[in-house]
């Protein structure tokens, strides 16, 4: 086994696991689930049969990832954040059938606490804060906040918040990095260096 994994896991048989990985206390991966390299599950996560996790991803301790979610590289959820995958759930009527995908795109930050609603995309690097209820796509480099969640700024791939407007014409540096962001219009890209 090229990965770490408590005594009090439970690993089903099929699921699969990248290189060092490390599978912290109560976790429970299911048997479809596909979870990449250098990966970390705090305490008490759940990975269902349909999900799919990139590299580098670190789920911090009571986080359940229910199926048709995929997370990409990258990614950051908080403590005791929430994925859903069933739009108007009730318990006595089935919908598994109704399953809505979600997508969190490489180097997201979902905060500690939010809830991704079933159905949306996370952008790339968007940053949801702590709290945030999610129930539409979420650009790239977006900073999310509030229930509902709502656009208050953009971060840089640092997590940095920039000085820029939500939109129109305009660039920023980040300090950390000296990376510069170009806004156009609602849409904001990381321009290549020309290193």
């Amino acid at each position: 086994m090229a990965y770490q994994v408590h005594a009090s896991a439970i690993i089903d048989e099929g699921a699969r696991i990248g290189d060092d990985s490390r599978i912290w206390h109560f976790v429970h991966v299911c048997s479809g689930a596909s979870i990449g390299r250098g990966c970390s599950l705090g305490q008490n996560v759940f990975v269902g049969n349909k999900v799919v996790i990139g590299d580098d991803v670190k789920i911090q301790n009571n986080v359940s990832v229910y199926d048709n979610v995929t997370i990409e590289r990258g990614v950051f959820c908080g403590p005791s954040m929430v994925f859903t995958n069933v739009y108007n759930p009730r318990s006595l009527i089935e919908r598994k059938n109704e399953y809505r995908s979600t997508l969190v795109r490489q180097g997201a930050t979902l905060g500690a606490n939010c809830t991704i609603v079933c159905g949306v995309t996370i952008g790339s690097f968007a940053f949801v804060g702590a709290g945030a209820v999610v129930n539409k796509d979420v650009p790239d480099y977006a900073l999310i906040v509030g229930v509902p969640g709502k656009q208050i700024g953009w971060m840089s791939e640092f997590g940095e918040q920039l000085a820029l407007p939500l939109q129109g014409q305009s660039s920023a540096i980040c300090e950390h990095t000296g990376d510069r962001y170009v806004l156009n219009g609602k849409v904001l890209s990381k321009e290549p260096r020309g290193d």
